[in-house]
């Protein structure tokens, strides 16, 4: 788990398992996203307060390997890096992994940018200095 700079443990619920007893593919999405809330409020911030002073972070493509199901019960974490993919554009790296055995779930790569209160793309001060510092003490 160290080579990443946050994770999150989690817990499969039995409501988030489809018909075939498996977790349904769209709620892995939410169980990235609950890791990059974290992951921000870890560092003293949340998507709320960036919000809140004109900086909307959004998401422009979801890239989401499935390799192996969760079921019901099944504990696991999520791991989460962050890399510049271009001027305007940041993108997490995040790999689900069962517990106790490790075996990788889910890869994800997703790619985001910062929008101005008019829509217009940015890179805000605060997601430089996060990408550059590894988020070590920023407060986005």
């Amino acid at each position: 788990m160290s080579e990443y700079r946050f994770t999150l443990n989690f817990e499969v619920r039995d409501y988030e398992c489809d018909l075939q007893g498996i977790v349904n593919n769209a709620v892995y999405q939410n169980y990235l996203e609950h890791a990059r809330h974290e992951f921000l409020k870890s560092l003293g911030s949340s998507f709320a307060s960036i919000t809140e002073r004109g900086v909307h972070l959004v998401v422009v493509r979801a890239e989401l390997d499935y390799l192996y199901p969760l079921r019901s019960g099944d504990t696991f974490w999520v791991g989460l890096n962050m890399e510049r993919v271009s001027p305007l554009r940041f993108g997490f790296i995040q790999n689900i992994f069962r517990l106790p055995d490790k075996k990788r779930i889910l890869k994800a790569r997703i790619i985001c940018t910062a929008l101005d209160a008019w829509g217009k793309p940015r890179m805000p001060q605060d997601v430089e200095a996060l990408l550059e510092a590894g988020g070590a003490g920023c407060k986005c």
